[in-house]
């Protein structure tokens, strides 16, 4: 009896042991903070405005003389069909391998049009426009042999400014005779590439003053209506001093163009050996875009277009952020930012097909462009894509990293992100933390609510970008990183990553006129939500 009661004892303090130790858990686990949720809503009554689309006027690409390439210009032919971009602008126009400039024994100029031409008319045949960049110095009118990149542009000025000039005047009119008088007004022409950099223009700030003064004359010469601008500098650089110059000689002035990269370290660094350091303020590319706007608005030409002929995360096509997934989410950041801002932001560039430190021999490098060698879509290319299918009209809508938008069919568009800088803040570079597997970490959820959506069928398309979601590198580092792709490699990758929707279905909106759907996020995804009316 005594150890049946001991049994018994033994028992009841364990029961209340384990009771114990149950209420301590249950009261652990709700003091735990609940999942965020992000809620992104809107009345779809309610309309901002006119859709944005300054990261849709113009797109970059690496050298004229690339764009004679059959891949090349099925690429650009994809990318005009697919994400719409409205100019393009490249490098090396004038350059000796395009065949435009000569000089006879006697020091007569020579113009041949016809490498130009062949560019310009398939631009022309796919709905797109040249934003004609006027460099570099073709070797027989050069002052100087100094050159830059692999493919050796002259950098120096004329050596005569009467023959600058006259071959200035003489291309422009023969773009006039080739398209018309009113297909060139809608060009803009943008005099050289960087000039505050003394490897893009081999000599002083006062030079290219003049430089500009006599291509500008030229141009205006033929027809005063055609757009000219400068000074396409690098970061952000000589605004104010090319206005007021430009104001003191009354030498036309049609709009501002300059470029800026969101990094701090590797300057110039085209090889990619020095190693590049991502910029840990959010707010880099948007603080210093407004900060152009503001000089431009408080200088005597307040109306000036801005131009941002060339920006990325990185000023260096060996920088493997431009390949992973990290990418997308800072494109839509920056857009979003610069979107009230900018007349353009032409993202530098749409391919791989990019020669300025020569042929890559990989076929993820960390390239600037948007789709590899094997036309393969980076997470970059998706986030222009999801950008190109918003409707023309934006929903009012307070969450700052997001788009409602709509169009004419009744259709309704969500696109949203997460932007997280995940990179350590020392010295890390680029090229070491981009190039490492990088799963992304939770960040809740983001739930949708939209109300005032007109009732009945639409067809619920989602799509994602993220980590080893049409994320192509992720695919090509589980392929084991391979230095060349076979064709059954390329077609793998593509397959993963084909930009397909992971959701799907038929959605009735009944009488509440309601729509709502929450789905995980994680750090630096971004999600289109298309509702297609039936």
């Amino acid at each position: 009896m005594k150890n049946f009661l001991k049994i018994i004892l033994l028992f009841l303090a364990f029961s209340a042991i384990e009771t114990y130790c149950n209420a301590q858990k249950k009261s652990k686990k709700s003091a735990e903070p609940l999942p965020a949720v992000r809620t992104i809503e809107a009345d779809i009554s309610q309309v901002k405005g006119s859709t944005k689309k300054v990261w849709q006027e113009c797109v970059g690409a690496g050298r004229a003389n690339e764009g004679l390439r059959a891949d090349w210009q099925e690429q650009l032919r994809q990318v005009k069909n697919e994400l719409g971009f409205k100019y393009i602008r490249m490098h090396g126009l004038m350059h000796d391998d395009m065949g435009v400039y000569f000089e006879d024994k006697q020091g007569n100029p020579i113009y041949n049009w016809q490498y130009i031409d062949q560019l310009y008319d398939f631009l022309l045949s796919i709905g797109m426009k040249p934003f004609v960049e006027l460099s570099f110095m073709p070797k027989a009118l050069a002052s100087g042999d100094k050159t830059v990149f692999w493919w050796k542009g002259n950098v120096t000025p004329p050596k005569s400014y009467d023959k600058w000039y006259n071959f200035m005047k003489a291309m422009t009119e023969h773009f006039t005779e080739r398209y018309g008088a009113n297909e060139v007004k809608t060009w803009y022409f943008e005099v050289w590439n960087e000039p505050n950099l003394s490897f893009f223009f081999a000599s002083t700030q006062g030079e290219y003053f003049k430089f500009y003064d006599y291509t500008v004359k030229a141009i205006k010469a033929v027809n005063p209506e055609y757009k000219v601008g400068g000074p396409a500098t690098a970061g952000n650089g000589w605004i104010p001093e090319t206005i007021d110059h430009c104001v003191k000689t009354n030498v036309p002035l049609d709009f501002i163009a300059t470029h800026d990269y969101a990094v701090t370290q590797g300057y110039f660094d085209a090889s990619g050996n020095a190693g590049t350091l991502l910029d840990q303020d959010p707010k880099a590319i948007t603080k210093n875009v407004t900060a152009s706007k503001n000089k431009i608005l408080a200088s005597a030409k307040p109306n000036l277009e801005l131009h941002y002929t060339e920006w990325s995360s990185s000023y260096t096509p060996t920088d493997p952020i431009h390949d992973s997934y990290h990418s997308a989410a800072f494109i839509l950041d920056k857009i979003k930012g610069t979107e009230n801002i900018a007349t353009s932001m032409s993202y530098w560039v749409f391919t791989d097909i990019f020669e300025e430190n020569g042929p890559r021999d990989t076929p993820f490098h960390g390239g600037f462009g948007l789709l590899n060698y094997q036309s393969i879509k980076k997470p970059a290319y998706y986030s222009y894509q999801f950008l190109n299918k918003l409707g023309n009209s934006e929903v009012k809508n307070a969450d700052p990293a997001s788009w409602i938008c709509k169009n004419e069919k009744g259709d309704i568009q969500t696109l949203f992100w997460d932007f997280t800088l995940t990179k350590p803040t020392d010295s890390v570079n680029n090229q070491v933390y981009y190039r490492r597997d990088l799963p992304s970490k939770d960040k809740g959820s983001a739930k949708l609510k939209l109300t005032n959506v007109p009732e009945g069928k639409y067809l619920l398309k989602i799509t994602k970008v993220g980590y080893q979601s049409n994320d192509a590198y992720a695919t090509y580092m589980k392929l084991g990183s391979p230095s060349q792709l076979t064709k059954k490699q390329v077609q793998t990758i593509q397959d993963a990553n084909s930009g397909a929707p992971f959701k799907t279905e038929l959605v009735i909106v009944g009488s509440d006129k309601t729509y709502s759907y929450q789905l995980p996020i994680r750090e630096n995804d971004v999600v289109l939500v298309e509702l297609l009316k039936n």
